[in-house]
């Protein structure tokens, strides 16, 4: 585990008191090493979420780790659920959309 993902699980664990965490680092499949810690994926299961809209869930995510959104992290595909809808959907998830490129291009200018 690198130190941006130490950091982003950190913060998301100390606000959303998440009952399921799931952090991934997608940076090697954006064709950047794994290393560079620009493209993550966040999966969370937190009653914090109850009575929020997607959109908002998505806008508090952001607000938690806007230092990191600024400072390093390029990419964040968020999946934010209730414990209620993350039973219902039986642990159920989706992938993050293919890469565009962006990571390619990163790589070449750093």
């Amino acid at each position: 585990m690198g130190p941006w993902e130490m950091v982003i699980r950190e913060k998301l664990t100390s606000v959303l008191s998440p009952s399921h965490l799931e952090l991934v680092n997608e940076s090697a499949s954006h064709g950047l090493k794994p290393e560079a810690e620009k493209h993550f994926r966040v999966i969370a299961v937190s009653e914090f979420f109850n009575d929020m809209s997607r959109i908002d869930r998505h806008r508090r995510v952001h607000e938690i780790l806007a230092a990191e959104l600024r400072d390093h992290v390029h990419a964040l595909s968020v999946q934010a659920f209730t414990p209620v809808e993350w039973r219902e959907k039986n642990g159920a998830t989706f992938a993050s959309p293919a890469c565009l490129g962006g990571g390619k291009r990163e790589s070449r200018v750093k």
